[in-house]
């Protein structure tokens, strides 16, 4: 079992092609390549932490798609998900959030187990930052700066060739940032 990430897929959004600069000549296009991507990558075992914005679409519509997707979700709500969290669409989901604090074996992590705070948006702090607890974010469409001295990262497809991004590929990007934030440290005036 793999663990995925996920955010902005606006699956039957027609207006996100021209906003997000998306390469597609048509939402039809779109829908099927995140479909063929997210499938290419998740297996039918794996789970997946959606970060928002699903789809902007018809109930019927997405609860089609996502009936097509592999994967066990986790949905972690976006402002475009009033549809995603339909009575239609709802069944689909093995939970959903506004924000979730979730931990995962790592051993490269203290005590082998890594804290990640899960969000649609991006934030500048967090739970347990100081400690070395990581951030997943989408809504900002790969358009936000990469900041080397925090532990945050946008995982939305617009920044990952639209598909969803492992555990072990934020490892590795993680890996290459510091923790920059240390809120116990006492600002000196000078």
């Amino acid at each position: 079992m793999t663990v995925w990430f996920t955010a902005d897929t606006h699956w039957g959004h027609t207006n996100i092609i021209k906003h997000a600069s998306r390469p597609f000549s048509s939402t039809r296009e779109m829908d099927e390549t995140l479909i063929q991507n997210w499938n290419a990558v998740v297996g039918a075992k794996d789970t997946v932490y959606h970060l928002g914005d699903v789809g902007l679409c018809s109930p019927g519509l997405l609860n089609r798609i996502l009936g097509q997707l592999n994967g066990h979700i986790f949905l972690i709500q976006g402002n475009h998900d009033r549809t995603t969290i339909s009575p239609q669409c709802r069944g689909r989901f093995k939970g959903i959030s506004c924000l979730m604090e979730a931990r995962f074996p790592d051993p490269s992590a203290p005590r082998g187990e890594r804290t990640i705070i899960l969000c649609h948006y991006a934030m500048r702090v967090w739970n347990k930052r100081h400690w070395g607890s990581w951030h997943l974010y989408g809504h900002s469409h790969g358009k936000l700066p990469e900041d080397p001295q925090s532990l945050s990262f946008d995982v939305g497809v617009d920044a990952h060739g639209y598909r969803p991004i492992s555990f072990k590929q934020v490892s590795y990007r993680m890996g290459q940032k510091t923790n920059g934030f240390k809120h116990h440290d006492r600002k000196v005036d000078t």
